[in-house]
């Protein structure tokens, strides 16, 4: 269903859809603890992998896509060949929130799944 906005149609999945709080810098903190794989700059997670092959790399990301699509919460990332890396923020908070943490424990299963190299 659509409601008109101001010269534009809002598709009622955009209208519920709510600002999400950033993480305070403590949480932040405790990321390094929490998600030791990941990497963080205070604004994004970060993480690269490294598979078999590409086979093996895109289908990690096939199923990390079906989850985030989930979410409606999507990854920036990109692949070469067996290598996937990935970076997490949530671009309507303007930063790091509780969907990139559950994001990347998702990624951290299906990363064990598809038999990520260390």
């Amino acid at each position: 269903m659509l409601r008109q906005g101001r010269g534009f149609a809002l598709s009622s999945s955009c209208q519920r859809r709510r600002t999400i709080p950033k993480l305070s810098p403590d949480r932040i903190d405790s990321l390094a603890r929490d998600l030791p794989e990941w990497t963080s700059d205070g604004e994004a997670l970060s993480r690269k992998l490294k598979f078999k092959d590409f086979n093996k790399a895109f289908a990690f990301m096939t199923d990390v896509a079906a989850k985030a699509d989930e979410m409606d919460h999507h990854p920036e990332w990109s692949n070469v060949y067996n290598q996937v890396a990935i970076r997490l923020t949530t671009h309507d908070a303007g930063g790091l929130t509780e969907k990139d943490v559950v994001l990347a424990r998702h990624i951290d299963a299906v990363a064990v799944k598809q038999n990520a190299e260390k």
